[in-house]
């Protein structure tokens, strides 16, 4: 009974997991959602700032410390191992919507797409930026990465087994092809706001410091193979 209790915790993470995505698309692209990038009641200059400052860093701390080793070996007195990444989801997903709901809008435009073309050929690009992220998850393993495989091989009693790297399309070239899918989102904007700008900052600072903590790991755990795998590809360009 415990391990359909389980797999059920890490399907409904999945699922919340699903939901958040795709509002956190709308969020970033201002689609006539309850709450955007842009939308919501003004507030003073300096609370506004705090605030929005405050949600990226909670979102970057909460994504980090809990990929750390050390964290996830704490997480593993109050948790069967096979719940974990399930865990990491719902937190992430958790201060996602708080950052949604809480996210103080900024008054100003920084730039504007002159054309109906521009603009939908930007869209076009966010679109794609949004797409390469979502590819990106299943060419390594989508279900291992939000925790769904590691739940159901408890269900069917099997032992879990990491997942094996594969340069495969987009890796063959980029270590970090969702990275790079995310920038191309965030930036892609037609209309770029103060408070789109404030949040694709945030965000990119996040995205640089994130990749630099990943690699490090990368490097202890997978040690020389990995070291030549980053010598012959790029962070998030190819050859750069």
């Amino acid at each position: 009974m415990i391990r359909f209790a389980w797999f059920a915790y890490g399907v409904a993470c999945y699922g919340l997991f699903l939901a958040v995505f795709l509002y956190f698309i709308g969020f970033v692209a201002g689609l006539p959602l309850p709450k955007t990038v842009d939308s919501g009641p003004a507030a003073p200059l300096a609370t506004a700032l705090a605030v929005d400052l405050g949600l990226i860093a909670l979102f970057g701390l909460q994504h980090s410390v809990m990929a750390r080793a050390g964290f996830k070996r704490r997480l593993a007195q109050w948790l069967p191992p096979a719940a974990e990444r399930s865990t990491y989801v719902l937190a992430t997903n958790l201060v996602l919507i708080l950052l949604f709901a809480f996210w103080q809008p900024l008054p100003g435009r920084v730039w504007e797409a002159g054309s109906p073309l521009l603009a939908g050929a930007v869209y076009a690009l966010a679109a794609l930026g949004w797409l390469l992220v979502l590819v990106s998850t299943f060419l390594t393993d989508h279900f291992d990465l939000f925790g769904l495989r590691q739940v159901y091989l408890q269900l069917v009693r099997r032992s879990y087994t990491p997942v094996a790297f594969r340069e495969i399309l987009f890796y063959r070239w980029i270590r970090h092809p969702m990275m790079l899918g995310l920038l191309i989102a965030l930036w892609a904007s037609p209309v770029m706001t103060a408070s789109h700008l404030l949040f694709s900052l945030g965000m990119t600072v996040y995205i640089f410091v994130g990749i630099r903590f990943e690699e490090a790991g990368l490097r202890a755990e997978l040690g020389q193979p990995y070291r030549d795998y980053a010598g012959r590809t790029g962070r998030l360009l190819p050859f750069f």
